[in-house]
């Protein structure tokens, strides 16, 4: 039997209206918990008012969206198609000739259109919000800011607190950002009231300090002086400057192939960027992986009463997900997988599990 265009739009409209009231649930819950846990942590800090609190915890909210949106559809999905089977019209529809994989056709066409659409448009907003948190939590509350930036004219360094600011820009890096080439480093007093400026052939980061070789050193009020060594006091550490590099989070899918680029031209290992840039193109299956799931586990016990087991399996397959896919990119990380592996994984066998079940249950 073809599927109606009439039935196609209930049960399309069923669906996303399910997927909504979960989500806006869900956002209100994190945001509330999140929202005091940036009271305890800041609230009694000087100079942290509640309004920037406040702010910081909504630029906070649509990177939270965007991970949380997997598992709104996947419980959204199997409070749907529960309450669709209890109250019978997905049994009316299966009696008319309806098969499991037209109604759920909707469905997988609303998780596919809503997966683009988090890839394309929402993926840059919630990357600029977290830049914007970030930005926040550095200035304001940790009261110094370091921020590593790469582009073609080489590596720029920015590190310091509310009384100094120091600027390093290099070249050429090497050893993962403990060797540069062709240094300049600005000092300022300040944010703005420029100092000296150092100019060296090579700097090595060492414990607590820049060893420049063939330095000149250029002040406002006195002739350039050389030294063949010398030694710039710096609290950095290289642990530091991996922290500085820009986090994935702040970073849009349209920026990150460029950055990857930049960076590993610059000296730097991006397998972080670039499993984070492959989980994000996965979404769109990543969404219809759940829809299979959902169907998987709410169709058949609903049918059955088992509303309890679905409830626990539903979780219980959320979690496991999660914990699959941190385990994925950790193994990533650490080079025992090829970066797409790592972040298509979790995906692949969540899509090939969830249809598997489905034909083992409704057409086996």
């Amino acid at each position: 039997m073809r599927l109606s265009l009439t039935l196609t739009r209930y049960l399309g409209r069923q669906f996303l209206t399910g997927i909504l009231i979960v989500l806006f649930a869900v956002l209100m819950l994190v945001f509330v918990i999140d929202f005091v846990e940036t009271l305890r942590k800041f609230g009694g800090r000087e100079g942290v008012e509640f309004g920037l609190m406040l702010s910081m915890s909504l630029s906070k909210l649509p990177g939270l969206a965007e991970k949380l949106i997997p598992f709104t559809v996947l419980f959204g999905g199997m409070w749907t198609f529960t309450r669709l089977t209890r109250s019978h019209e997905l049994v009316v529809a299966r009696a008319a000739g309806v098969s499991v994989w037209q109604f759920l056709a909707p469905a997988l066409g609303i998780g596919l259109f809503l997966g683009i659409f988090m890839v394309a448009a929402f993926n840059p907003f919630a990357a600029s919000m977290n830049a914007r948190y970030e930005r926040l939590e550095a200035r304001y509350v940790e009261g110094q800011e370091s921020q590593l930036s790469v582009s073609s004219s080489g590596l720029w360094l920015r590190q310091g607190d509310r009384k100094n600011q120091s600027v390093v820009h290099a070249v050429e890096v090497h050893d993962q950002g403990l060797r540069l080439e062709q240094v300049v480093l600005l000092f300022y007093k300040g944010v703005d009231e420029f100092q000296y400026r150092i100019d060296a052939k090579e700097a090595r980061l060492s414990a607590m300090s820049w060893q420049l070789t063939d330095a000149w050193i250029s002040r406002l009020d006195a002739e350039p002086e050389f030294h063949g060594d010398y030694s710039v006091p710096t609290t950095l550490t290289i642990s530091d400057i991996e922290d500085s590099f820009a986090s994935p989070n702040t970073m849009s899918v349209w920026e990150l192939p460029r950055f990857i680029r930049m960076a590993e031209t610059a000296g730097f290992s991006a397998t972080r960027h670039r499993i984070h840039w492959h989980s994000i193109l996965s979404e769109p299956l990543l969404l219809c992986a759940m829809i299979l799931i959902a169907a998987t586990f709410s169709l058949r016990m609903a049918r059955l009463g088992g509303v309890g087991r679905l409830i626990f399996a539903g979780i219980m397959t959320g979690f496991g997900l999660y914990f699959f896919t941190d385990l994925t990119e950790a193994l990533g990380l650490s080079g025992s997988l090829p970066v797409a592996l790592a972040a298509w994984a979790p995906t692949g066998i969540a899509a090939l599990g969830g249809t598997t079940m489905l034909f083992h249950l409704e057409d086996g």
